[in-house]
């Protein structure tokens, strides 16, 4: 949510009324997010001037680790100097940090093409908000999804009921500190994640959502008993079940 909404940001900047804007104080503490968007907090050190060239050679975009070559324009401008500058500090702050290992394992590797694109600027701003947005596509509709066994076939679903539980376990990324609190696109995919971790023996579809519109998924270990819970669905493997009160 961080990087796309910084590379719609940026794609903004870049192609503002007042022109190409480059913000050469470039931090992550010069960011906040106000309702899920990330805002600048100070545009004092934002410009509109790129740098003046004869040649190409006059077009060096140099960074601590990394030097990149740009072209001088008819006009006598490094083409597309400030987007540039914009993208690869985006990569260097945030892309780096936030992306690797921030979505199901088989939308990684669409995250790992905007990382290595953007790390050596063969993406600009307006292909790599059309790469985040593919991948945006594909984790809200769901079709990043492998078809396989309907693996919820071996789970006994419960509305209106929540499971006490004792001592849970934890996972990664979970939204919850707690304990295993997972974004899923469906019970199906939930059952999946459950039936990939080996403490897991039911879960709940709750009624909250992502900022995707995704729900929340609650991932259990050991059980004991049901209580009414009205918002709730527990899913309880069925070789769980034996031996239990249900």
């Amino acid at each position: 949510q961080i990087c796309l909404s910084l590379v719609r940001l940026l794609f903004y900047l870049a192609h503002s009324p007042l022109g190409s804007i480059v913000l050469l104080d470039f931090q992550p503490r010069q960011f906040v997010m106000v309702d899920g968007n990330l805002k600048v907090t100070d545009m004092d050190d934002a410009s509109t001037e790129e740098l003046s060239c004869k040649e190409d050679n006059d077009c060096t975009l140099d960074f601590p680790t990394k030097s990149f070559p740009l072209k001088c324009s008819v006009s006598g401008k490094c083409e597309g100097i400030n987007e540039k500058k914009n993208l690869f500090n985006a990569y260097r702050y945030f892309f780096t940090y936030l992306l690797p290992h921030s979505a199901p394992p088989a939308l990684q590797p669409f995250l790992n093409d905007i990382l290595n694109a953007t790390g050596e600027l063969q993406y600009g701003i307006n292909e790599t908000l059309k790469a985040f947005e593919k991948v945006l596509h594909l984790y809200k509709s769901g079709l990043y999804l492998q078809k396989r066994p309907l693996l919820l076939e071996d789970y006994t679903s419960l509305k209106g009921f929540r499971v006490v539980y004792g001592e849970d376990y934890k996972c990664w990324p979970s939204y919850s500190h707690q304990g295993c609190l997972l974004s899923v696109h469906s019970a199906e995919e939930a059952a999946a994640i459950c039936n990939s971790q080996s403490q897991c023996q039911s879960f709940i579809i709750t009624q909250q959502m992502t900022w995707t519109g995704r729900l929340l998924a609650s991932f259990h270990g050991s059980l004991t008993d049901l209580v009414p819970d009205a918002n709730a669905v527990v899913y309880i493997k069925r070789s769980a079940t034996s031996g239990n009160r249900l």
